[in-house]
């Protein structure tokens, strides 16, 4: 699915709604520690949330089929990721596990780590964010199949609400032959370390 395109609004109109929040919360935005705090905040956001300027499927395009007929599974696990969960705005510190198994062509790693950062770089929640993974990656490159597992730390649950430090919320889908043969897919699981069996 699509995300829709929003009109945004200009870096004025962005930082006089951090000084309102600043108010909101109890504080002087005229005051000397937060008189460059709006500007501040935008940028990072910037930063932040740079996916929505990112295309994920065009940063696979480049592809090389010079591998003399590999045809076994390309694993890339720990990828950290940053994102923020568009309930609260409160981050979400993880590490993605990717994998696919080739057809005809790789793609180059650095690429899955950029795929990782253009969806994690939005607001998300975290079965969205494996689910878009996956499916870009099978609709791109058009494997065998693909797997990812995302591990994550949730701050709205650790710095608020219930306050639980220490607990990871962990995702997976499979696709294709990882979905439909157990062999491979508990060889993928092996290879990363089995969070999907720690989290059980």
């Amino acid at each position: 699915m699509t995300e829709a395109k929003v009109k945004k609004p200009s870096r004025e109109e962005a930082e006089e709604a951090v000084r309102t929040l600043l108010r909101w919360a109890g504080d002087d935005p005229t005051r000397e520690g937060l008189i460059d705090t709006p500007a501040r905040v935008t940028r990072a956001y910037g930063e932040w949330f740079c996916g929505y300027d990112q295309d994920p499927a065009a940063i696979l395009e480049r592809t090389f089929e010079e591998v003399d007929g590999y045809d076994e599974m390309v694993v890339l696990k720990d990828i950290r990721f940053e994102s923020f969960c568009e309930h609260h705005m409160a981050p979400i510190i993880g590490r993605a596990h990717v994998g696919y198994i080739p057809t005809d062509r790789v793609v180059g790693i650095s690429k899955l780590v950029r795929l990782v950062d253009a969806y994690g770089k939005r607001l998300q929640v975290q079965e969205k964010l494996t689910a878009q993974i996956a499916n870009t990656l099978q609709e791109v490159l058009q494997p065998r199949g693909v797997a990812v597992v995302m591990e994550g730390e949730h701050h709205c649950m650790s710095t608020r609400g219930v306050h639980k430090h220490g607990v990871t919320m962990v995702t997976s889908r499979m696709m294709g032959i990882f979905k439909s043969n157990d062999i491979t897919r508990q060889e993928f699981l092996k290879l990363i370390g089995n969070p999907v069996s720690r989290s059980s």
